[in-house]
């Protein structure tokens, strides 16, 4: 079983920044595709920003040019630097994981944190 552990969450201004971190309980060359989810208060679950093994990424609309996401094997850890975040980026930030091979094949998923972000 893959764990994953979310960080980085708060509260912050309109037009401020802040960076997610999601820290994998194995080795991160395992996992083939990560991302980020949101999801606000009775809206859908909604995607934020991917990156492959590889290191592709790829953005949701809402948040092309302002959200960078990376990843760390090293550290076995992915990143969402988030800047000039909005009042409407307010939302529960999930990361996830996909592994397609044995022994940890699964989607897997963090336990969320919220960020706020007040006008």
């Amino acid at each position: 079983q893959v764990q994953l552990v979310e960080s980085g969450g708060g509260l912050v201004q309109a037009g401020g920044s802040l960076r997610l971190s999601c820290t994998a309980s194995v080795n991160s060359q395992h996992i083939n595709y990560m991302a980020w989810y949101r999801q606000a208060p009775g809206k859908q679950r909604e995607l934020v920003a991917s990156i492959t093994y590889g290191d592709i990424t790829n953005y949701g609309d809402s948040v092309k040019g302002r959200f960078t996401m990376s990843r760390d094997n090293a550290e076995n850890t992915m990143y969402l630097q988030m800047n000039s975040l909005k009042p409407e980026d307010t939302a529960v930030y999930y990361c996830n994981a996909r592994i397609y091979l044995s022994p940890y094949a699964g989607t897997y998923w963090g336990q969320g944190t919220q960020v706020t972000v007040s006008s």
